[in-house]
């Protein structure tokens, strides 16, 4: 089993950056694929953003790219997405999860854990 947790979510300006971190602990996550998900109001849970076992590997949304930028530190068990030129749209809550593979993947159903999300919203 893994738990998750994410943090740094909040309220911000459109244009403003946030940072988000998602902690995982039972066991390592070392060798998996990580990704990030998020979820509007009366909207599915969607991709954002996936990284390999490695960190050598990303994968982006396309509505995402070239403003966010996931990372991930495999010593201290965490994986972080960079958030910057934010958007209304990008308001939602924001899901980390475990992948099954080591590699990356778009697909939610190749997620086996989730973290509870943590709240971004940005005003205009």
């Amino acid at each position: 089993q893994v738990q998750l947790v994410e943090s740094g979510g909040g309220l911000v300006q459109a244009g403003g950056s946030l940072r988000l971190s998602c902690a995982a602990s039972g066991r390592t996550i070392s060798h998996s694929a990580m990704g990030w998900f998020r979820q509007a109001p009366g909207k599915e849970r969607k991709f954002v953003a996936t990284i390999n076992w490695s960190g050598g590997t990303t994968v982006y949304q396309d509505s995402v790219k070239g403003r966010f930028t996931i990372s991930r530190d495999n010593a201290k068990n965490t994986v972080d997405l960079q958030m910057n030129s934010l958007k209304p749209e990008d308001t939602a809550v924001y899901y980390c999860a475990v992948g099954r593979r080591t590699t990356t993947s778009r697909d939610i159903r190749n997620y086996d854990y989730w973290g509870q999300g943590t709240q971004v919203t940005v005003s205009s």
